[in-house]
Formats: C-alpha cells, structure tokens, sequence
C-alpha cells in the first residue's frame, strides 16, 4: 500500500528508499513482528473470555491425554494473530496490485476460514474431533485447483515455463496443464503437513519461521536481477515481492512464538497451521522450487510422513511403526520433555533451511 502511493504521488526519482526491497522486507518483518506483539495479548483474552479454549481430552490416545492434561483449557485458534500481522504489514510494505501478492492473499484467506470452521467444530461440537478429513481435503483441494489455473495462467502469460526444477537437470521438466494437478495436491500436502506439525508449544511456528526465513533469501537472489546474474539463475520478477511478503510472515510468526513459545499461553489451532501451511506452498511453486521446499521444510515432510508410514503400515499388518504419530508425538512417548522435542526439530529445520539455500546457491 505504502508503495503504490509512493507510486501514486511521487516524481518517481529512481533509487528511492522506498524501491528498495531489503528495506521493504525488513519494515515489513518488523511491522508484522510489532502487530502481532500487540495485538496478541488483547486476542488471547478475548479468546479466553469467549472461552475459545482447547480440549486435549479429544484425543484416541489415553496416554497422549494424560501427557497434554496440564494445556486443557488454554486459548486456541491463536493463528488469527499470525494472519492478521501477515495482512496488515504486506498489506504496507508490498505491491498490493502485485498479482502473486493477491494470490498468497487468496490462500492465506481462504485456508484461514477452512482452519477456522475446523477449529469452530472441535469446539462447539461434543466428541466432535473437527470437520470430515474428506471434507476438509476436498476444500483444499478445489481451493488448489483455483490456485493451480491461477498459476499456470501467470506462467504462460510470463512466459515462464510450467515445469518442475530437477536437482542435477539444466532444464526443467515441463508439465503442461499437468502442473495444475501437481498445485492442486502440492498445496493441500503442504497445508496438512504443517497442520500435524502443530502438536507442541512452538513447534509449527517455529519451523514457519525459519522455513520461510530461507525462502526469502531465495525469493530475494531470483528477484535481485544483478543477484541471479552472478549466482547463474533465472530472474523472476515477480520475486521481489515474495521476498517482502516471507519477510512479514517471518515477524508475524517471531511475534506470535512470544505467546507460543513453551509453555504456551495460547495455540496456533488449525485457523494458523493450515494457512501458514497453504502460503509456504503457493510461495514455492511462485518462486519455482517445488523440491527445494521440500528439503527447507523437511520436518513438516517428516511430520506428515510418519502419519502416512503409520496409517499404512498398521492397515497391513496391524502394527505400529512409531508409539504415536506424529512424529514428535513417538519422541513425548519415549520419555523426551516437550522443549526437548522442539528445540531439536527447530534444530533439524535450521540445518535444512541452510542446506537448501546451499543446494540453491551452487545449482544443482
């Protein structure tokens, strides 16, 4: 917003602060980080007051109750401070006519009010464990398949293939209207997988955080034309604004983990989880790395994985491959403490958020 009425009214002299995007991403995180600080202790209480409060004894695991028991009753659906800072401060710092900003809005949105029925369910609802998987999947996946023609309209209209990166491949695998499929369940996969990351105190946010922080720093060297220049890359115009845009969902995830981090003073809830998880994937498939994505967010990969592994293995045989999954869930199982969990899976996304932008940097 802040750009276009510079835009507006300005003699547009060139080299204007305001033209600068590291400047852009870093009002923009901090504006996020701020809003999301201050609105989160006036949200919390009204979730409290309005007993929005989450109920760990809705649960098919005894022992995963028992575990839990002391977060009865703590505010849920706390995502809605992260979505509120993300809109307000990209809102602010980015090109709001800018087409791909619109389309993370779309997901950003319309994930956040599928989370937010989810979320609605569980808690209206006796022994109700939220809205129908199948219902839930199809939501996300017609919403992907939007997003999908969405996509390979800008690409084809960019002039930008509509193929996948391959690690070790100059070239790019072209898909064709096959890369609307591949969008389609990209986003949903990506959505749930953060969605089953959100079990510990600080734990989604916590890899959103540096999963997106990584996908800055990618989003700004395909953007920068001077930066893919030297480092051998395509430049995406369009990649500016993504850099922006991460950099808001960066400080709006720093300021929400203030309230998240352990012990947790409220939630993220699906209303968060599911969005966040949409947006990460809407930014990669932008940005035209569908697989580097997936080593950068590799503990939701493992996260939603393990939930896979486990279904499939006990319908087969009737066994278990983990005591519980998630994944973090066979960890809380086997004896670790909660901050335990967190700080190493932080630790597991850190690693691979550098080894993704080294996999980046020297192209493979």
């Amino acid at each position: 917003m802040i750009l276009n009425m510079y835009y507006l009214f300005s003699t547009q002299i060139p080299g204007s602060p305001l033209e600068d995007t590291v400047l852009r991403a870093t009002l923009a995180a901090l504006t996020a980080f701020l809003v999301s600080l201050l609105l989160g202790t006036k949200v919390i209480r009204k979730l409290g007051e309005y007993q929005v409060r989450e109920d760990t004894s809705k649960t098919h695991s005894e022992k995963l109750r028992d575990l839990h028991a002391n977060k009865r009753n703590t505010p849920t659906m706390g995502g809605i401070i992260v979505l509120l800072a993300l809109f307000i401060s990209a809102a602010l710092w980015c090109n709001v006519k800018d087409y791909t900003i619109g389309l993370l809005f779309l997901t950003a949105a319309g994930l956040g009010v599928l989370g937010f029925a989810d979320d609605y369910l569980k808690l209206t609802v006796k022994d109700c464990f939220g809205m129908r998987d199948r219902t839930k999947l199809s939501f996300q996946l017609a919403l992907g398949l939007i997003l999908g023609i969405a996509i390979y309209q800008h690409f084809k209209s960019s002039g930008v293939g509509t193929g996948i990166n391959l690690p070790f491949f100059r070239e790019d695998v072209e898909l064709g209207y096959l890369y609307v499929v591949v969008v389609m369940f990209y986003v949903a996969w990506s959505s749930n997988a953060v969605n089953l990351t959100d079990g510990l105190d600080g734990l989604a946010i916590g890899c959103t955080i540096l999963a997106g922080l990584a996908l800055c720093f990618v989003a700004y060297a395909l953007g920068d034309r001077e930066t893919s220049l030297f480092l051998g890359i395509n430049h995406i115009p369009w990649a500016k604004e993504l850099s922006v845009f991460c950099a808001a969902l960066v400080g709006s995830g720093l300021g929400f983990l203030w309230y998240n981090g352990f012990p947790a003073q409220a939630f993220m809830g699906d209303v968060g989880s599911l969005s966040v998880g949409g947006v990460l994937a809407v930014v990669a498939l932008l940005l035209k790395q569908e697989l580097l994505f997936i080593l950068i967010g590799m503990v939701f990969m493992l996260e939603a994985f393990s939930v896979f592994l486990q279904v499939v293995v006990f319908k087969l045989s009737g066994r278990r491959v983990f005591y519980c999954a998630p994944l973090h869930h066979h960890f809380q199982f086997i004896g670790w403490p909660e901050s335990k969990i967190t700080v190493r899976f932080w630790i597991v996304a850190a690693v691979m958020g550098f080894l993704g932008l080294l996999i980046f940097r020297i192209g493979l």
